[in-house]
């Protein structure tokens, strides 16, 4: 199956400034999902999807090829399906390449289990199903443990009284590490714009990853994460004395 795997890395952000570009264990950000991409052996082709000239400049040196990102998909409303039909748009514009799947790799995504984009993409072959996400346990943070804040009232917001997390009912939550979609799957964001999850079509399945085996970069205090879990995998050895 020919499929191209998409970066996807936007120059702003609100919740960390030029996180793509933060230095972690001695090289960018960004360069960690360079390697997860080339590591893949399901992806022809590779491209990075960005306005941000730093970004570019880093593909470039790796020897990526580099979408142009137009300025109306570069907000923070832009929608991540209409990126990706805009890749596919430019990828295919010439007629040399037609892809039958697309993969989306977030740029801010420094840990990934090692096989996982393989592993989503072979699902999808297999299954002919629209698409395939990474999910992880969401552990402590269930639902079935969450509250609403009226002022200071606390309402459940699923009621009843389960108190031991082993009588929780597993519940899995999309990770960022990696989303495969055949390609009229992707299409369907064509004609049903105004639902920016079409492209996730109506066969929608998932491959299990474990808690921490992705780390998506949003916040300061997950760019320490990943460099502890990075540390690890490198060394053997938690940073923690």
């Amino acid at each position: 199956m020919k499929v191209t795997g998409v970066i996807m890395a936007r120059a702003g952000s609100k919740g960390l400034a030029n996180k793509h570009l933060l230095t972690l264990l001695g090289k960018p950000v960004i360069e960690y999902t360079f390697d997860h991409a080339r590591a893949a052996r399901s992806l022809g082709r590779v491209v990075v999807s960005t306005d941000c000239p730093g970004v570019r400049r880093l593909a470039v040196k790796s020897g990526l090829e580099v979408i142009e990102r137009p300025a109306e998909l570069a907000t923070a409303t832009a929608s991540v399906q209409d990126v990706m039909l805009h890749a596919m748009d430019m990828t295919e514009a010439d007629g040399a390449w037609r892809a039958e799947a697309f993969v989306v790799l977030y740029g801010n995504v420094p840990v990934r289990p090692a096989d996982v984009i393989d592993s989503a993409v072979e699902m999808l072959a297999k299954t002919g199903c629209d698409s395939v996400r990474s999910f992880c346990p969401v552990g402590k943070w269930h639902p079935a443990w969450m509250s609403r804040l009226d002022g200071d009232r606390v309402k459940a917001l699923v009621e009843g009284s389960i108190h031991r997390r082993q009588d929780l009912e597993p519940v899995y939550l999309h990770d960022g590490a990696v989303v495969a979609v055949s390609r009229q799957s992707l299409l369907r964001g064509r004609s049903m714009p105004n639902d920016p999850h079409a492209f996730f079509g109506v066969d929608r399945r998932g491959v299990r990853t474990e808690s921490g085996g992705a780390v998506e970069i949003d916040t300061v205090r997950d760019l320490y994460l990943a460099e502890a879990e990075l540390w690890q995998a490198k060394t053997g050895h938690s940073m923690v004395a």
